[in-house]
């Protein structure tokens, strides 16, 4: 997606507001925006005005609010003009109905219409219920979105309408307003000039010349970190043992560097840790490597014995050796005691986080397209990512990565 960057506060913003309860928030936005010195177009869809005039919109914003996708005199192609001009289009709320036909590209009503002839940078601010913010089908429908570039913001746990409570809740508005400004002045996600290292994959350790000890790592996983980092707006470096193939809008952005050895992945990720913000160790290492026969082992000579030898612990020599704020993410693979057995490898290591799977489970682990994971961190919380793709699962991994990068980490 192009990105428009003004130079000054002047720069035209268009607040989207779609039909959900926490539409009476954008009024202070608006205000916020205005505050701020920002050009402000309205754009209210028709179940907006619902629960939110126009007038009141008109009466703060720069122009007068727009509902119609049919124009008047002075712009009778309104979502182009406003699409083409706008530094930032920003949606808040944005309703689980507005996010998928965004997603589907659907232009059906002036706000719809207008997001897709967006030029500039458009933020998402969702709010819903709980019971829909964890669909699946609402997360794929972000995910796609993220992957074309839109930025997500929120949402928040809290207070939601009929006195329910839980995660659904948009963003405050002096917090999408602070976004918006560093939109404006060149932000490009979340992770914005962060040095991101990513391993992935399992390593292979030679038997013979034609046999090897290996695991059953996809690599789809530590992909997905790196692409969503990258998304995020990372300089990504990618350390794999697997040759998946990057998407097109990543490819060229991510370096990635070929390994395959338990100590090929450590030399490789300790050339490159110091000097990275943020390690995610998403490689399944092996723990025991082979002295490795010269010539290829014959089934006449009977069974070899193989002389097994511990690996280097990556993590554990990543974590001794990290600089001060440096975020480091771990990965354990379980199959029983999944969270004893991960709480105990936490207190072993020096981590900030540590996401865990039950690789036994339906859907879960090595070789899926989707996921289900338990991110822990050092203050003994825990987080339950529940099944969905494994670029979902990484966009609430790195969620909580940035949050710990703007807290300065350790």
């Amino acid at each position: 997606m192009p990105s428009a960057t003004p130079d000054s506060s002047s720069a035209r913003i268009v607040l989207g507001v779609a039909g959900g309860i926490a539409a009476y928030k954008s009024v202070e936005l608006l205000r916020l925006l205005r505050e701020r010195g920002y050009h402000v177009a309205p754009v209210l869809t028709e179940e907006a005005t619902r629960f939110v005039g126009t007038l009141t919109f008109s009466a703060l914003a720069s122009e007068p609010a727009r509902t119609s996708l049919f124009g008047d005199r002075t712009t009778p192609i309104p979502h182009t003009y406003l699409g083409q001009n706008a530094a930032v289009v920003v949606v808040a709320p944005a309703t689980a109905h507005l996010i998928a036909r965004y997603a589907m590209g659907l232009a059906d009503d002036l706000l719809s219409a207008t997001l897709l002839a967006a030029r500039g940078t458009v933020l998402l601010c969702p709010a819903m219920h709980t019971e829909m913010w964890v669909q699946p089908s609402v997360q794929e429908n972000l995910a796609t979105l993220r992957r074309r570039g839109v930025l997500v913001l929120g949402p928040e746990s809290g207070a939601l309408a009929g006195a329910d409570e839980g995660v659904g809740r948009m963003a405050e508005p002096e917090a999408i307003a602070v976004l918006v400004e560093r939109i404006v002045g060149g932000y490009r996600g979340p992770l914005s000039g962060a040095r991101v290292l990513v391993s992935a994959g399992g390593t292979r350790e030679s038997i013979d010349p034609v046999r090897v000890i290996a695991n059953r790592s996809s690599g789809r996983q530590g992909y997905a970190l790196a692409e969503v980092a990258c998304r995020m707006g990372a300089s990504v470096t990618l350390v794999s043992t697997t040759d998946l193939a990057l998407s097109l809008d990543t490819t060229t952005a991510i370096e990635v560097v070929r390994v395959e050895s338990a100590a090929e992945l450590h030399e490789a990720m300790a050339k490159r840790a110091l000097e990275s913000n943020c390690v995610i160790m998403a490689a399944a290492v092996a723990d025991f490597t082979v002295k490795v026969a010269s010539e290829k082992l014959k089934k006449r000579d009977g069974v070899p014995e193989l002389r097994l030898e511990r690996t280097s612990d990556v993590l554990a020599e990543l974590a001794a050796h990290r600089p001060k704020g440096q975020v480091l993410v771990g990965f354990a693979a379980e199959t029983s005691d999944v969270i004893e057995n991960a709480r105990e490898k936490m207190r072993g290591k020096d981590l900030d986080l540590l996401v865990v799977n039950d690789v036994a489970a339906p859907g879960s682990g090595f070789e899926h397209e989707t996921n289900e994971v338990t991110v822990l961190d050092r203050d003994g919380g825990e987080q339950r990512i529940s099944m969905r793709s494994k670029e979902a699962v990484a966009w609430e991994i790195l969620a909580r990565v940035a949050a710990l990068l703007a807290l300065g980490a350790t």
